[in-house]
């Protein structure tokens, strides 16, 4: 069958495998855990995948120059990064994760989408769905020859220390929160040591759990608009996301594209970074009032 050439955000176990044995569509597994989850993506991979899915390893994937998790890499970093799994330019890839919550699955999703590669989309209900539904599955390491990728990065997609400073001062612009209600409150502990508890000043909270149905599907478009609103937030405006180590805020930047929100961007230092820092200032407790 010929592949489409408008990709939709997400697409589901159907119309995957119906595309398995298409040439130039390549599967990313891009799950991903917090450490006290107790999970090893890569080891779950090698005992069962989608078969022909290959591997996406976020911390290989991020910058190896910083301390800070997961930042994004340069351009020429992640095309040797993608050419190494063996990803091209004019390929369709699919990408999904088995958390059940596209905690991770929507970071791999925004990657490709800020290096400019737009023919991407989520497999709604990830791993755990294709397996509800008895589809196959392969264990054991995958490999490609290496692909050709020319990533270029689009900057308006990423906010810095800098410009996250200049949005809390201002406050012109709406910063969400994708982390639990009690890390974003201060009232429960940061998974990684030495950060403060608490938020960014004047930012509002919506986890990414909350996005997802029992099912692990996203939300009908109308729900999702329902619990933004409820959160303070409006699609309408520009919206700056944060979470820990900016994998989870991808989540949300996928709900928000769903909603045709046109004014989204990460803060890809998040709350590893801000909540590191002496000089940035933190609030706790509940979000105000918008």
């Amino acid at each position: 069958m010929a592949l489409p050439s408008s990709i939709p955000t997400l697409t589901d176990p159907d119309r995957l495998a119906s595309w398995l044995t298409e040439p130039g569509v390549r599967v990313l597994d891009a799950s991903w855990y917090l450490p006290q989850a107790g999970r090893d993506p890569g080891a779950e991979f090698l005992a069962a995948h989608i078969p022909g899915a290959l591997f996406f390893d976020h911390d290989a994937s991020s910058d190896p120059d910083t301390p800070l998790p997961h930042m994004l890499p340069s351009a020429r970093q992640f095309s040797a990064r993608m050419e190494a799994l063996g990803v091209s330019d004019d390929d369709l890839i699919v990408v999904y994760d088995s958390s059940g919550t596209n905690v991770s699955a929507g970071r791999a999703w925004w990657m490709l989408r800020t290096f400019g590669h737009e023919r991407t989309t989520v497999l709604d209900g990830g791993f755990q769905r294709w397996l509800r539904e008895g589809r196959p599955v392969e264990s054991g390491p995958q490999t490609l020859p290496p692909g050709r990728f020319r990533a270029q990065r689009n900057g308006c997609a990423v906010r810095d220390l800098a410009a996250i400073r200049q949005a809390v001062h201002s406050g012109a612009v709406q910063i969400v929160d994708a982390r639990s209600q009690g890390r974003f409150e201060g009232t429960a502990p940061e998974p990684r040591p030495g950060l403060r508890g608490g938020h960014l000043p004047g930012s509002r909270n919506l986890p990414h759990q909350e996005l997802v149905g029992p099912d692990g599907r996203l939300l009908p478009a109308a729900e999702l608009r329902r619990r933004f609103s409820a959160a303070g937030i409006d699609v309408g405006r520009p919206v700056i996301l944060s979470c820990g180590s900016g994998v989870s805020a991808c989540a949300l930047a996928l709900a928000l594209e769903q909603l045709g929100a046109e004014s989204v961007s990460v803060y890809d230092g998040s709350w590893s970074e801000w909540g590191a820092r002496e000089d940035t200032p933190v609030e706790t407790g509940p979000a105000s009032p918008p």
